[in-house]
């Protein structure tokens, strides 16, 4: 006679193995979408300019709808650079008009400019700039400055 089993006898199953073959596909996939979606955007400064120092400094939230604006020294005189270009304070609003019209409806709404300008710069240079961003109708300004260290 045979003997009998028993009702609490435990079977021996093994997890099936993952196939772990085509997940670096599928990473170098995503990472190269990422590399291709992400635009990075970043401005050569031509100009030379010492930015003031601020305790409540914030970053600015939608980047794609930021033009800057750098005032500062190129040699020995002071220069309006914006974006990539030197330019005469008299030509930014046709600067911004062609920026604004290569933007999307919402960021033409959002379009902010964010002024770096050195410590010594004269006012009425900045006050120029300012004159001539109303012009343009950019009316929304940010002035840029390092943090202190605290």
């Amino acid at each position: 006679m045979r003997p009998m089993k028993s009702m609490f006898h435990q079977s021996h199953r093994s997890v099936p193995s993952l196939n772990v073959a085509s997940m670096p596909d599928l990473i170098f996939t995503v990472l190269f979408f990422f590399m291709i979606v992400t635009h990075m955007r970043s401005d050569e400064v031509k100009v030379r300019l010492q930015v003031p120092q601020g305790v409540e400094v914030q970053k600015l939230a939608n980047k794609q709808a930021v033009v800057n604006i750098y005032i500062g020294r190129e040699g020995s005189r002071w220069a309006v650079q914006l974006n990539g270009d030197i330019v005469n304070p008299n030509d930014i609003p046709a600067h911004i008009e062609h920026i604004r019209g290569g933007l999307s409806a919402e960021n033409q709404a959002r379009l902010t400019v964010s002024l770096r300008v050195d410590r010594k710069a004269p006012m009425g240079l900045v006050s120029e700039v300012k004159r001539n961003l109303q012009q343009a109708y950019a009316l929304k300004i940010n002035y840029s400055a390092t943090e202190i260290k605290k």
